[in-house]
């Protein structure tokens, strides 16, 4: 049996995790992320954590296929990032890197494209060709698998579908520094920008005004209490939704659209609540394109950048 590691690499904490060659995750566990003086000490600890991890676990060093990271930030296929802000680096080799250090080969890929591959492996899009991933958190990120090839693109940026352009009259700005994105309008925050704007444009009596600060939860939540404004701000953001995965996989056609992060917290509603916008947009041979949440959770990063390290040296 083979074994290797995942390491999914995040501004607050590393997430490493060790797997069998099946892809049976035997152990996990979170070194902090220390992003002080340009991020310098990340790889290093990274690389002491698994090395550590090894000898304690008396595993034989020929018995490790490798090591996959996924990183916040765009790499190309050779494993160049191109600047990771939150983190403090600017461009280099991350896999050449990270190799040197710990010992085995390496193999990166963005941090959200990653996660989209562990779904596609073990989570919502298994046994599926054609997947497409989305993140509703903070942000809005994705990945995309078409016929089981994970999409890097030429400059290690493909799949940022947060920031495909929704709505060409906003005049606030979004954080990529253009405006309209799909990100101010379905994100957690987007979905709270909503109600805001809702609110100051009413006088109506709503649950919504009850808490200070708003978050998308409780959106969801005097939604399913059947308050009207809220209802709404809902019913908005799943035409901003379903329009915006209609465009995607208008151009993917994906077997499945999986939904992950904080939103994908609200469960079927969230699927049901979408799907009549995105059968209203999408171009008709692509509707049959089923929707699920995705399963792994915070695990799914570890579980693709395993995958990316036994793709590329599992032999």
């Amino acid at each position: 049996m083979k074994y290797g590691f995942g390491v999914d690499l995040g501004g607050t904490t590393v997430k490493i995790a060790y797997f069998d060659e099946t892809g049976t995750m035997l152990s996990k566990w979170e070194i902090p992320t220390v992003t002080d003086d340009g991020g310098k000490r990340i790889l290093p600890d990274i690389a002491a954590s698994i090395r550590q991890y090894i000898a304690q676990k008396t595993v034989e060093p020929a018995d490790i296929i490798g090591i996959g990271i996924g990183v916040p930030g765009p790499v190309n296929g050779r494993g160049v990032v191109n600047k990771c802000v939150n983190l403090g680096w600017g461009v280099f080799n991350i896999a050449d890197e990270l190799s040197a250090l710990a010992g085995f080969p390496v193999k990166a890929g963005n941090d959200a494209n990653v996660a989209a591959l562990g779904e596609y492996w073990k989570g919502g899009g298994k046994g599926c060709e054609n997947m497409v991933f989305v993140t509703l958190g903070t942000g809005v990120g994705g990945g995309i698998v078409v016929e089981g090839r994970l999409l890097h693109g030429a400059h290690g940026s493909g799949a940022e579908i947060g920031h495909m352009v929704l709505n060409r009259d906003e005049t606030e700005k979004c954080g990529c520094g253009k405006c309209g994105c799909v990100e101010q309008y379905c994100s957690a925050t987007g979905i709270v920008r909503l109600a805001r704007r809702a609110m100051a444009g009413t006088d109506e009596v709503s649950r919504l005004h009850r808490f200070d600060p708003l978050t998308c939860k409780d959106v969801f939540d005097c939604g399913k209490a059947g308050d009207p404004l809220a209802l709404r701000v809902l019913e908005q953001f799943y035409a901003y939704l379903g329009e915006f995965l209609a465009d995607v996989c208008n151009v993917v056609d994906p077997d499945v659209v999986v939904l992950g992060g904080g939103v994908s917290k609200a469960g079927q509603v969230l699927l049901d609540g979408t799907r009549p916008y995105f059968d209203q947009y999408v171009f008709h041979a692509a509707r049959d394109a089923r929707f699920a949440l995705a399963s792994l959770g915070n695990d799914a990063g570890a579980y693709g950048a395993f995958k990316l390290a036994l793709d590329a040296f599992g032999g």
